[in-house]
């Protein structure tokens, strides 16, 4: 069985695979890596590296025409792929129907990592967890890069410089690494999450807790957010409003799987924040936590900077791309037995993350979200 490694297209930098990951994946069951021409050159790694670790370059129509497996960050062209092929990527199915249609019609099996389940058993091969860990602490680093402050505070002849006070919006795994950096940054760091499990995490960091009662908690979600009354929204913005206009960082992370990220900074808001304060939205592709927000674009409204990035991941490849590779050899661990991957669907993890098989889509979750939007 060999393994084909794609190429990212730009500006992405990270790669599925790195040469360290070769020796492990031959252990899980492939009899060959075969990686895509200069797949790793954005992430600093060169093709003689994976030579060195037995790994085999190939072009990209070699690797697509002959590789039963194929994995890659982002989910190439469903025309490049063929039935005979398993594909493991990520794509976002809960919000993205035609693509998951299209696999099935094509009779392409799929696997998407970010539908691995949060579960114990699955938390060694969670990339959404991985890339949130890097997102939520570049997202800080680029905070502080346009905050015209200082963020630790200073004892100096001149006087005393205050600390920054950094609001972080949403508290799963980027929210908690974010706060985690800004607190070794110096900063003084409250927290806001709907979620009442979060408080613990947030407290134990050394950062403020900002609860609003009366949220709703679906322990069925999974660990995830879900959509609030109107009437918590309402005490929601208006407590939000109250702490932002005296953050000098507002770092966002809030949203919901399949669903346009919930708005929590609004323009009064902004208004009425200090000017030179900025806001890093991490729910940019999605729509973004801030009324402003445009993905992949640095702006400023009302004195106030707004960076929307989703793909801050992107900006560490080395360090992402080793844990997303770690992901996938724990993944194929679990799925590959005797030289194949099962499609035990008996399994959580395999049941959950595949995506469609043999036409079919399988996931309960990708399902029930399609139904639910067509009722």
């Amino acid at each position: 069985m060999i393994l084909g490694v794609l190429k990212e297209s730009a500006p992405e930098r990270r790669v599925a695979i790195l040469p360290e990951h070769i020796n492990d994946l031959k252990k899980a069951g492939f009899s060959a890596v075969w990686v895509e021409f200069d797949s790793g050159a954005h992430a600093f790694t060169a093709d003689a590296s994976y030579t060195e670790n037995e790994a085999i370059p190939k072009s990209r129509s070699e690797i697509l025409t002959s590789a039963q497996v194929i994995v890659s960050i982002h989910c190439p062209e469903v025309t490049e792929l063929s039935p005979k092929q398993v594909l493991v990527t990520q794509m976002n199915p809960l919000a993205n129907e035609s693509l998951v249609l299209s696999l099935a019609e094509k009779r392409i099996s799929s696997f998407s990592m970010d539908m691995v389940p949060r579960s114990t058993k699955a938390q060694a091969m969670d990339v959404l967890s991985s890339m949130a860990t890097s997102a939520g602490y570049k997202a800080v680093l680029q905070a502080a890069q346009y905050l015209p402050k200082f963020f630790p505070m200073f004892m100096t002849a001149a006087g005393t410089v205050k600390p920054a006070k950094v609001l972080i919006l949403g508290a799963g795994v980027a929210g908690l690494q974010a706060i985690s950096t800004a607190r070794r940054l110096g900063a003084v760091v409250e927290a806001f999450d709907v979620r009442a499990a979060a408080k613990e995490e947030v407290l134990s960091l050394g950062a403020k807790f900002v609860e609003v009662a009366g949220a709703r908690d679906d322990a069925a979600a999974g660990g995830y957010a879900v959509e609030q009354t109107e009437e918590y929204q309402k005490k929601q913005a208006a407590l939000i409003q109250e702490h932002a206009c005296k953050a000098d960082v507002i770092i966002s992370t809030a949203q919901i799987p399949g669903r346009k990220a919930p708005l929590l900074v609004t323009e009064e808001t902004i208004q009425n924040m200090r000017p030179g304060s900025v806001i890093v939205d991490l729910a940019a592709s999605t729509g973004g936590n801030c009324a402003f927000t445009k993905n992949n674009e640095i702006i400023e409204v009302h004195g106030v900077t707004i960076i929307g990035d989703s793909n801050l991941a992107s900006s560490i490849p080395m360090d992402s791309s080793k844990m997303y590779g770690k992901n996938l050899i724990n993944f194929f661990r679990e799925v590959i037995s005797e030289g194949a991957i099962q499609f035990d669907f008996e399994n959580e993890i395999t049941k959950n993350a595949c995506i469609t098989h043999q036409g079919e889509i399988i996931s309960p979750r990708i399902l029930n979200q399609f139904q639910s939007v067509k009722s």
